[in-house]
């Protein structure tokens, strides 16, 4: 099976299986009958792609309520580390963190179900970076928490002073400081 569990109930890495030879290489990066083998069976209706510089840390983003998503990410060039945060109420890893390490030369992809704060920083000098939703984009619905919160302890892998950020980004609440209620 290409999907690795992590202590985060329903949150995968999927490891698709490479076909390499001398002229390049192979692989289905996304294959509906094999993901709902695995149980992950919400169609994706949009996919969203992003370039960034070394040091851009986008994050920590969510979709409230109806417009929740469900993510399935991945780097095409370069290299990020993926951050995710659970904030399903009840599941016994609220509130903490998981990141993994994507890349080109990898090609892992993580599987976010619905529930979780995204986001992720890169470590190389450009990284374009892909995902595909089974929710559409809703500004109205959007949330977030700062990526530094203390309580989060997310190593972010480089020094907050190379850190890029949006202005959006830079005065999102603390954990603690969210009113808003999550998932159940």
């Amino acid at each position: 099976m290409p999907f690795t569990t992590t202590e985060f109930p329903g949150l995968v890495v999927f490891e698709p299986r490479v076909f390499g030879d001398e002229r390049g290489y192979f692989f289905e990066s996304f294959n509906q009958k094999i993901f709902e083998e695995a149980g992950i069976t919400r169609p994706f209706i949009q996919d969203n792609q992003a370039r960034s510089t070394f040091g851009v840390l986008r994050g920590l983003h969510f979709q409230k309520g109806d417009s929740a998503q469900a993510k399935l990410v991945r780097v095409l060039e370069g290299k990020v580390l993926d951050v995710v945060v659970d904030l399903r109420v009840g599941s016994p890893t609220y509130g903490k963190s998981y990141g993994i390490e994507l890349s080109a030369e990898n090609k892992l992809q993580l599987y976010v179900p619905r529930g979780f704060a995204h986001g992720y920083v890169v470590l190389s000098e450009t990284a374009e970076f892909f995902y595909k939703c089974d929710n559409f984009y809703s500004k109205a619905d959007e949330g977030g928490l700062i990526y530094n919160d203390p309580a989060l302890k997310i190593d972010w892998g480089i020094n907050f002073t190379e850190a890029l950020l949006s202005d959006k980004d830079k005065v999102l609440p603390t954990l603690a400081e969210h009113e808003d209620c999550f998932w159940i």
